[in-house]
């Protein structure tokens, strides 16, 4: 798997760049793996509500063809994506998103001790709002699904001819606001997170640097 650190980049550039990628690989292309961070933008998925777009003001919004809904990308937050082909890695769509999942949990016990937390049927990775640093499961009297999280990585993925791109956004040190402009991946009310708000100060690169190698463990051939 080649990595490829592309620094600041506008999305729709990117994207353009993925999809040329996917569509010209053969069964000999090697797999690589792009870390950027994007210019603000809202991105919203092929079956996103334009309802979940509250107020984007000057952000530009973009559709894109990965899945999910809406959210927001912007410097300080590390963005990676895999451009694999998963059918001579041997691994299903399931196990994909759960690699990469895995992948950020380990990345953000390795940037600060946070703890990484799934929700079932929503992809990404959320953190206990009052104890970001704890293993115990939280025990709420909520039926919300999301009561006392955070988001800190948000995924969405999109998959053509066993071939993977679009990818993860893990939220380092990021100007939040925007996502207050959004439902954030259509929950309305989810609150967003990121290292700095849970009192981690870590350098993006160096947080992108852990990523790779943590997505390069669980992803190369």
């Amino acid at each position: 798997m080649r990595i490829l650190p592309l620094g600041r980049r506008p999305y729709a550039e990117t994207e353009a760049a993925m999809r040329a990628f996917t569509a010209a690989r053969t069964t000999d292309t090697e797999d690589e793996l792009w870390l950027v961070e994007h210019e603000p933008v809202f991105t919203q998925g092929i079956a996103g509500r334009e309802a979940h777009v509250l107020a984007a003001g000057d952000i530009p919004v973009v559709r894109t063809d990965r899945g999910g809904q809406v959210t927001f990308h912007g410097p300080g937050q590390v963005v990676a994506y895999p451009l694999l082909d998963l059918k001579r890695l041997g691994i299903f769509v399931k196990e994909y998103v759960f690699r990469i999942e895995e992948a950020v949990i380990e990345t953000l016990w390795a940037s600060g001790g946070v703890v990484g937390h799934r929700v079932r049927g929503a992809p990404g990775i959320y953190v206990r709002l009052d104890d970001p640093f704890s293993h115990a499961r939280l025990v709420t009297a909520s039926l919300d699904p999301f009561a006392g999280l955070g988001k800190i990585a948000a995924l969405g993925i999109k998959i053509s001819r066993h071939c993977s791109y679009h990818g993860v956004a893990l939220n380092v040190a990021m100007d939040l606001e925007p996502f207050t402009r959004i439902d954030p991946c259509g929950y309305a009310g989810l609150r967003t997170v990121d290292l700095r708000t849970l009192g981690v100060q870590a350098a993006c690169d160096e947080v992108a640097a852990q990523l790779a190698q943590q997505l390069r463990a669980r992803l190369a051939a």
